[in-house]
């Protein structure tokens, strides 16, 4: 299975590098690997995060994890795993 990251997962990806850049580079870059290894590793066994609370009406395909303070949604589909919404758990969360 693939992993795609959505326009506005990537954005927020982009923002929280930039930003913690600002502070350490070098965090910067271990938080944004992590981040993405994090999701890589989705396509051995999409299913081992738990259910997104979040999402109304969820039919099981929606999943959601938390890693350095972010949140990561997803939906498995039938031949990838889409990366919907990343934001920071400080942020409210935004049902949908």
């Amino acid at each position: 299975m693939v992993v795609v990251w959505s326009n506005s997962a990537k954005t927020e990806l982009r923002k929280a590098y930039q930003y913690i850049a600002l502070d350490s580079l070098q965090n910067a870059i271990m938080v944004r690997d992590t981040l993405i290894d994090s999701t890589i590793e989705l396509s051995k066994n999409p299913g081992k995060h738990p259910a997104d609370k979040f999402k109304k009406d969820n039919d099981g395909t929606w999943r959601a994890f938390e890693k350095h303070h972010y949140r990561i949604s997803y939906r498995i589909l039938k031949d990838q795993i889409r990366i919907v919404r990343m934001r920071h758990t400080s942020r409210s969360p935004l049902n949908y």
